[in-house]
């Protein structure tokens, strides 16, 4: 009797992920539409009831994204809804999400806009890691509403 020969299987395909857009110098224009979309987003954080809302220019000392949105949720089920609600904002002003990441627990939910990255915390996850000391050389852009654009608003 003759010996078989073993079928090797075939390789495996592995997916690999997109490749992240290249950053590319952005004009003054897009440089304000990205900004505006950060600060919106701040404030959109905090009319859901988020805490310690921080959103830092990180232009200048980091080459992957523009700026780095920090913010504490109360519960999974909040953090998870206003992840939710930040990309709704960027798909209608045309921020694509790049990738977003969440925990079992939600208790760190990060959303990659390229130019934005959201980092959505419960309070003890965001103490253990604290990365805003981690960019503490990037200044913090004011992003609340005055009072009288407050008003005006309503």
């Amino acid at each position: 009797m003759a010996k078989e020969k073993k079928k090797t299987p075939p390789a495996r395909k592995h997916s690999k992920p997109a490749a992240r857009p290249a950053r590319t110098k952005a004009s003054a224009a897009t440089d304000a539409r990205i900004r505006k979309f950060a600060v919106d987003s701040a404030r959109l954080l905090n009319d859901l009831h988020c805490v310690d809302v921080l959103l830092l220019d990180v232009r200048k000392v980091n080459d992957v994204t523009d700026y780095i949105l920090i913010a504490t949720g109360t519960s999974d089920r909040q953090i998870r809804s206003v992840g939710q609600s930040v990309q709704e904002l960027g798909e209608k002003v045309g921020m694509k999400r790049y990738g977003r990441e969440v925990d079992d627990r939600a208790t760190w939910f990060v959303i990659d806009l390229v130019d934005v990255v959201v980092h959505l915390f419960d309070p003890t996850t965001r103490a253990h890691y604290d990365i805003e000391m981690l960019w503490g050389d990037a200044p913090r852009i004011r992003w609340r509403r005055t009072p009288a654009a407050a008003k005006s608003a309503e």
